[in-house]
C-alpha cells in the first residue's frame, strides 16, 4: 500500500480534528446528562432520556435536516451564534463538528450513565456527613471513581464521530478542505472511477482510528468494572 498523499493526510488531520473538537465540546453537557439520569428523579426524566438517545434511532439525515433548521443561517441559534460571535457552521467544519457532536453524546452519556450507577451512594453521604458540600464531595469522591468511564464514554464519542456521515454532509456539506472528513471522502473517490488504491487507504485509516477507539474504551471500561467486560 502506498503512502497517504499530501491530500488524504489533510482529510484525516481534518478528521481528527473535527472529531476532537466536538468530543471536547460535548463532554461537559454528557457528563451533566448523564449525573442527572443517574442521580436524579423529576417530573419528565423518560422524555429527557428518550431526547438523550433520539439520534441514535433517527436517520442521520434527519438529524442532519433539524441542525440545518435550528443552526442554519437562518436557523434560531445559527443566526443568534453568527450575530453575536460570528460563528457559522454551515459550510464549514465547525458545522461537521457540531454534527459529530450530535451523533456521538448518547453513547458517551450511556458510558458516563453506568460509570456513575457504578459509584456507592453510601461514599458520598459518608463524605457529606463528614461536612463536605456537593462539590468537594463530587470533586474527591464520585469524580475519580467515575473517571474510567468518562474516558470510556469520550473515546466511544470519539469513534462514532469519526464515521459520522449523514447527518454531517446534510448538515455542513461535502466541501474539500471544510467539511469532507474520511466518511465524506471515501464516499466522493467511490463516485469516481479508477479510485480504488484511495478509497483503500482512507478506508485503512478508518479502520485503525476506530478500532483504536474501541479497544481503549473496552479497556477503560473493563478497569471500571474491575476487569470484568462492560457492555456499553
Amino acid at each position: 500500500m502506498q503512502p497517504l498523499s499530501a491530500s488524504e493526510w489533510a482529510i484525516v488531520t481534518l478528521s481528527l480534528r473535527v472529531s476532537l473538537v466536538a468530543i471536547c465540546a460535548v463532554l461537559p453537557l454528557a457528563l451533566a446528562l448523564a449525573w442527572l439520569l443517574a442521580r436524579r428523579q423529576f417530573p419528565g426524566k423518560l422524555l429527557v432520556d428518550a431526547l438523550v438517545h433520539l439520534p441514535l434511532v433517527l436517520p442521520p439525515v434527519v438529524t442532519g435536516w433539524l441542525l440545518l433548521m435550528a443552526f442554519g443561517a437562518n436557523g434560531p441559534i445559527g443566526r443568534f451564534f453568527e450575530r453575536t460571535i460570528g460563528l457559522g457552521f454551515v459550510f464549514h467544519w465547525t458545522g461537521a463538528a457540531l454534527a459529530s457532536a450530535i451523533m456521538a453524546l448518547p453513547l458517551m452519556v450511556r458510558a458516563m450513565r453506568l460509570s456513575f450507577e457504578t459509584v456507592d451512594p453510601r461514599l458520598e453521604q459518608a463524605a457529606r456527613t463528614l461536612g463536605a458540600n456537593r462539590w468537594r464531595t463530587f470533586r474527591t469522591i464520585t469524580l475519580p471513581l467515575v473517571t474510567p468511564g468518562i474516558l470510556a464514554g469520550a473515546m466511544l464519542g470519539f469513534a462514532r464521530s469519526i464515521g459520522e456521515f449523514g447527518a454531517t454532509i446534510t448538515f455542513a456539506s461535502n466541501i474539500p478542505g471544510q467539511t469532507r472528513t474520511l466518511p465524506l471522502a471515501i464516499y466522493s473517490s467511490l463516485q469516481i472511477p479508477g479510485q480504488d488504491a484511495e478509497v483503500f487507504r482512507l478506508a485503512c485509516v478508518s479502520v485503525i482510528l476506530s478500532l483504536g477507539a474501541l479497544v481503549i474504551s473496552e479497556w477503560l471500561a473493563r478497569r471500571m468494572s474491575g476487569g470484568k467486560s462492560h457492555v456499553l
